[in-house]
């Protein structure tokens, strides 16, 4: 019975399923190949040493001479870590590894004397002796008989991929940078973030791919975002070698038809340094561009994370990357009808999003077109219609089953009892006196055998039956006295 029960509803729920129209599943893993996740966490770097001096000009008359001067040093690109605003670039990006303070003094010495003195970063010697006292009396470190009384501080400057596009960017200030100019640095900004959300994020990836030729690329801005200025996006192919240290995990193209590590130096010299390299996978940041000139390679992503372990700043993502990843994966599955209002939702929460900004017009003009899934999905229903036949099948095929079931369960617990034929009555005796003669008659065959009996036991050449007359003891027909009593039998 349990089987034929199970076989019964195995076959039912498999009509019911063939009569229902297969919807189609929402995709929850994000398309590979793509870099909307990082690029609007990409922000342009630009660092500027600001120098305050003051020449102490002790020849002939006393006088003070002030001047302040902001010499660019770094122009890059750095990725948004957490809500709160926090950025990894690299160190050539907030550090000026030249002595500004050298550059200062050749400056305002030239300006201030008249003389002839070349504006870099190195030390000089004047013909007159009276002057060149004064001018190396000038070059830090800094005596007490110092000729010049110098500051320098560092002003980095974030331009976020906003729109519209922010004039004064976002003032910061390094926390935290390792050694050499193409290792990491931490940068966290002067203000909070604006906003109750904070600021897009990039996701980290755990490793860099090992594979030879794995596919990435390289999102950063050659300028500052504006209109004309878009994050510039370059395909890029991971080459053998080590990914940690000075020299980092080279690029080279598997076809050979592009020199990469040619292609992507140039584009760091121009402001590609520090952009993050991007998996092909999940779109997750696997590692910074460093080099330049004719070489340039991948910082892995492990260097990333140890430098911001040692600045104590954590990496996560916040509420403006939920709303937008989850309105991306629909974009991505061309369900646009859904798309839209989720990016609508991510411009409330970070309405400068230049990224969600795009796409959001782009699901708009696709709303509800051939290509927007969500439509079919709706239209499909009216064009389609469910028969009625399967589900009257499959109710008849559970109806039969039961049945049967009930049928068969019914000849196993209750099986046939062979059928009694009637057994005849006793014979019965003749009657002693006083006895009832009401006789209950169940069967016609037992009536028919008492009457035979009772005309057998009345035939008139039975002989009759006496008693004795005095103690009332029944006598054989040969008896004369009662064996009983002695009385004697009369004739």
């Amino acid at each position: 019975m349990a089987r034929i029960t199970a076989l019964a509803g195995g076959v039912a729920a498999l009509l019911v399923l063939l009569a229902i129209p297969s919807i189609p599943a929402v995709a929850h893993n994000h398309p590979s190949g793509i870099t909307d996740l990082v690029t609007p966490a990409v922000v342009r770097v630009e660092a500027v040493s600001h120098v305050e001096i003051t020449l102490l000009d002790h020849i002939g008359e006393l006088k003070h001479v002030e001047r302040s001067y902001d010499i660019p040093f770094a122009s890059g690109t750095g990725t948004v870590v957490n809500p709160e605003g926090d950025v990894v670039t690299l160190r050539r990006n907030a550090v000026n590894p030249n002595d500004v303070a050298v550059y200062a003094a050749n400056k305002i010495f030239a300006e201030h004397h008249k003389v002839k003195i070349p504006l870099d970063y190195e030390k000089h010697t004047l013909k007159d002796d009276q002057l060149n006292h004064h001018l190396q009396e000038c070059y830090p470190p800094k005596t007490s008989t110092a000729t010049c009384i110098i500051d320098v501080t560092t002003d980095i400057t974030v331009f976020p991929n906003v729109s519209p596009a922010s004039e004064t960017g976002l003032k910061y200030k390094c926390i935290k940078a390792g050694k050499t100019p193409d290792t990491p640095a931490v940068l966290i900004p002067l203000t909070p973030a604006s906003g109750g959300v904070g600021m897009p994020t990039a996701p980290l990836a755990d490793k860099v791919p090992e594979q030879e030729g794995s596919p990435t690329n390289v999102a950063g801005f050659l300028g500052r975002p504006g209109p004309k200025v878009q994050e510039s996006v370059q395909i890029a192919h991971l080459s053998k070698g080590g990914q940690a240290g000075a020299t980092g995990r080279p690029f080279a193209d598997p076809e050979k038809k592009v020199d990469e590590p040619v292609k992507l130096g140039a584009l760091a010299d121009q402001g590609l340094a520090g952009a993050p390299v991007i998996g092909d996978k999940d779109g997750h940041v696997i590692g910074m561009l460093i080099g330049g000139g004719k070489e340039a390679t991948m910082l892995g992503v492990r260097e990333i994370t140890a430098t911001l372990a040692a600045a104590k700043v954590a990496p996560r993502r916040g509420a403006i990357d939920t709303a937008f990843e989850a309105a991306l994966t629909r974009y991505h599955t061309k369900y646009y009808t859904e798309a839209a209002p989720g990016f609508q939702r991510v411009l409330e929460l970070y309405p400068g999003n230049v990224v969600a900004a795009n796409l959001l017009k782009t699901s708009l003009a696709k709303r509800g077109g051939p290509e927007d899934q969500g439509t079919k999905q709706v239209a499909a229903p009216p064009s389609r219609s469910t028969p009625l036949w399967p589900f009257l099948l499959a109710a008849g095929v559970l109806f039969l089953a039961a049945g049967g079931g009930a049928y068969l369960l019914w000849r196993r617990r209750a099986p046939e009892k062979p059928i009694e034929l009637p057994q005849p009555l006793p014979a019965a005796g003749p009657f002693d006196e006083g006895a009832s003669q009401t006789v209950v008659v169940r069967r016609s065959q037992p009536f028919q055998v008492a009457a035979q009996q009772q005309q057998v036991m009345t035939a008139p050449d039975s002989p009759p039956v006496k008693y004795c007359t005095s103690c009332g003891m029944r006598l054989g027909p040969a008896h004369r006295f009662c064996g009983y009593c002695g009385h004697p039998i009369e004739t």
